[in-house]
């Protein structure tokens, strides 16, 4: 009971540590990060937005007074020197145009624009959109709001000034005390553009409201609005949301100005967050003072939720690691139980649950080993079917981890190859024992080998081939190479082989290798048709693999017709032809193999037609003597020989028939293709009943008559649509079809194509 006791205490502590080590983890990492990047991110979102309002305010506000300026300087359509260059007296229309001008600019922009003023420093004149043509400005009492600037560019060096904010009245009607006042700021730039402000000839003012950049402001920063505010280089306070700062003397900025443009500081005794930007025209800093509170209020509440959530987890894992405790001591306490039950009974004194594990462990391991030397015995076969297993992608990598060790091979190599050796043509001709001999032979010469710090692992295939592994460190064909003739060399010095190797690609990972199988299986198709190539590794096959271009039906047809007309030396060279296209033209293996398969069809009905019988062999198979053929050229050769004995033949038992009779008819046929070709019309012209000719044309040319005639009326019409001066009526009618349709008809039936696609195929 102890024992049990101290096991169970054991996995409980181990769990509530676990638990207690996590969560203490997950409060430091949660509070570090709230404590620092949360805040932080907090007081950068906040600079964002201040960083966007200034913005606006400078394209929406500054620069577009700055705009209104340059309308009015260049704009051609008015004079703006009118009343400095000029008497007023000969000049009232243009003065009246011109203060019109600068009405239109005003209200083109009243939401930005209060008046426009110009002011000629020389004659003491202003002519203003809101107050008219005044004289002796200095002396005019309703104007005197606008001092600031006109004093401040009298005595400026500088091309352009903007004066701090001020209040004015609504409209010159109205005064300050009785409350109707606008706050604003005005721009003052000199005219000509460049000259400075105490020699200017004229001065453009432009009041802009205060209003405008409040407005932005409390759009763009609604909930720090109260705390946000413009100040000038002066500490003159131009924006604010209290309008009663507005105008007022120097603000003390001392402590609110730092080097950060976000930064932590105390105002009156409690803590803010300070963050300020400066306007790019003006020079003027807008600020933003929230209280330190409004950052971290979601912070702190965060860090407690946090807190709260850790404490509520390590209850839960307190509770859940004596659960989990008790259930992983169940399986030890079924393990011991089960452990006895096999046991003998000398076990039964054994009360420590962990040493009675440990004895079964070693007496497992006894029996591990005894297994372990049956595996070494039957390694062999174990390693076979691993690597057909691995080429067939059976393995997934962690199947793979434990498969690994049955090959020896060490998870050093980084890149691996197939190559699949195909010797059937070779082994045919040695025994089963002998070929079993030769090929074990090669594959342990092969895997002994140390060639460039690879390994070599080679398996036979079930199809008398032979696949090799190539593990390297690197990507080398010159060791593909090397192992390619080392192959090739031993075959033909110690079996007198010749063998034929493909390559497949490289692959990163062993149990990738079934990819590199695959192409090397695709390019072995191609042994059949490049029997004099030693290595497959062109990787252009692998395209022609993939084509899908078929062979022209014109060549088949040609190899047909040339049989039908026992016309033996045609017929090789089609042969020769067929075989040709299929080296070296871009048609994927087994389209090929169907056209070659097609065209011993096609050999064998004919030869069935004609009731051949080969004069050796009583049951002429020739599709079991195709399949036996090893390569395309044995093909060409048993294909030649074959055809060309056939023909021979025939001709010899032709000329004990009646051969003058149907070539006489098949003279008449090809002389009157255009006009009555029937049966019982040939057969009065050569003297034969029609019934005996149309058996001389099956016998002799493997052909009904019908056929025949067809045939070379076919022919024909593909010479005239070749010479493509005659039209498919014309043609028709001289090859003896009556009607064009009919002619069409019977031309797609004999050539699979219309005889207008046909004409469209030979242009190409």
């Amino acid at each position: 009971m102890k024992k049990w006791n101290s096991v169970f205490a054991n996995l409980a502590i181990s769990y509530i540590s676990i638990v207690l080590i996590i969560v203490l983890l997950l409060c430091s990492i949660f509070y570090v990060y709230f404590s620092r990047n949360y805040k932080e991110e907090l007081r950068d979102r906040n600079q964002l937005i201040l960083e966007n309002t200034a913005q606006t305010i400078e394209t929406a506000v500054f620069q577009r007074a700055q705009q209104i300026y340059l309308d009015i300087s260049l704009n051609q359509n008015i004079n703006v020197r009118l009343l400095a260059d000029s008497s007023l007296q000969s000049n009232h229309s243009k003065v009246i145009d011109l203060q019109e001008f600068l009405k239109s600019e005003v209200i083109s922009n009243s939401d930005v624009v209060q008046a426009v003023h110009l002011y000629y420093p020389g004659q003491n004149v202003m002519l203003s959109s809101l107050y008219g043509l005044n004289f002796n400005v200095d002396q005019d009492s309703r104007i005197a709001n606008l001092a600031d600037w006109i004093d401040g560019m009298r005595s400026n060096k500088q091309s352009s000034l903007w004066t701090p904010t001020r209040l004015v009245p609504k409209d010159i009607y109205s005064n300050l005390s009785d409350g109707g006042s606008n706050a604003l700021m005005t721009y003052a730039h000199s005219y000509p553009f460049q000259v400075s402000g105490e020699n200017s000839d004229v001065i453009i003012a432009i009041d802009v409201k205060e209003s405008a950049i409040s407005a932005i402001i409390h759009n763009m920063m609604p909930s720090q609005y109260e705390g946000t505010f413009i100040l000038n280089h002066s500490g003159n306070t131009i924006s604010d949301a209290d309008k009663g700062k507005l105008v007022q003397g120097n603000y003390d900025t001392s402590k609110i100005r730092g080097e950060a443009k976000s930064y932590s500081g105390t105002i009156d005794q409690n803590s803010h967050v300070v963050s300020y930007q400066t306007f790019p025209s003006t020079g003027w800093k807008i600020f933003s003072v929230v209280p330190s509170s409004s950052f971290y209020e979601k912070s702190i509440f965060i860090q407690k939720l946090i807190l709260s959530i850790c404490l509520l987890a390590i209850l839960v894992g307190i509770v859940l690691s004596g659960i989990l405790a008790r259930a992983n001591y169940s399986p030890i306490k079924r393990l011991t139980a089960k452990i006895r039950g096999l046991m003998d009974h000398s076990s039964e004194h054994v009360t420590n649950e962990y040493r009675l594990i440990d004895t079964a462990f070693v007496k497992l391991n006894d029996k591990v080993n005894s297994l372990e030397e049956t595996l070494e015995a039957n390694s062999s076969v174990i390693k076979h079917n691993v690597v057909l297993n691995l080429l067939h992608n059976c393995y997934t990598r962690e199947e793979w981890v434990e498969e690994l060790s049955f090959l020896g091979l060490s998870s050093e190599y980084n890149r691996y190859c197939c190559l699949i050796l195909d010797s059937s043509e070779a082994f045919s001709r040695l025994s089963s024992r002998n070929m079993q001999y030769a090929v074990y032979r090669i594959i342990n010469q092969l895997e002994a080998a140390s060639l460039s710090n690879s390994r070599i692992i080679a398996e036979a295939l079930p199809d008398k081939k032979v696949v090799i592994i190539v593990c390297a460190n690197q990507e080398s064909e010159d060791l593909l190479e090397q192992i390619s003739q080392f192959v090739i060399s031993e075959g033909q010095e110690q079996f007198c082989l010749d063998v034929q190797i493909s390559w497949g690609c490289w692959v990163h990972e062993m149990t990738d290798v079934h990819r590199s199988y695959i192409e090397a299986q695709t390019l072995m198709k191609y042994v059949y048709f490049l029997p004099d190539t030693s290595i497959l590794k062109d990787r252009k096959l692998l395209n022609r693999e993939n084509s899908l271009d078929q062979i022209p039906q014109a060549i088949l047809a040609k190899f047909k017709d040339k049989l039908h007309a026992r016309q033996p030396q045609e017929l090789v060279t089609a042969i020769e032809q067929l075989v040709t296209i299929m080296r070296e033209g871009m048609y994927a293996a087994d389209h090929c193999r169907f056209v070659l398969a097609n065209t011993v069809f096609v050999y064998s009905d004919y030869l069935k037609s004609v009731r051949y019988k080969h004069p050796e062999q009583e049951n002429l198979d020739l599709f079991n003597q195709y399949v036996g053929l090893h390569n395309i050229l044995s093909f060409q050769k048993w294909l030649v020989d074959s055809a060309t004995g056939f023909i021979a033949h025939m001709e010899n038992r032709n000329s004990e028939r009646a051969v003058s009779s149907i070539e006489l008819a098949k003279q008449y046929i090809h002389d009157h293709l255009s006009g009555d070709l029937s049966l019982e019309a040939v057969s009065t012209k050569v003297l034969l009943s029609p019934k005996y000719l149309s058996t001389l044309f099956k016998e002799e040319i493997g052909v009904t008559y019908t056929e025949y005639v067809t045939s070379h009326r076919m022919e024909k019409a593909k010479a005239l649509l070749g010479q493509n001066n005659m039209t498919i009526e014309q043609i028709a009618n001289t090859v003896g079809y009556a009607t064009a349709a009919y002619f069409i008809k019977r031309f797609k039936e004999m050539h699979g194509c219309t005889p207008g696609n046909y004409l469209r195929n030979i242009a190409k």
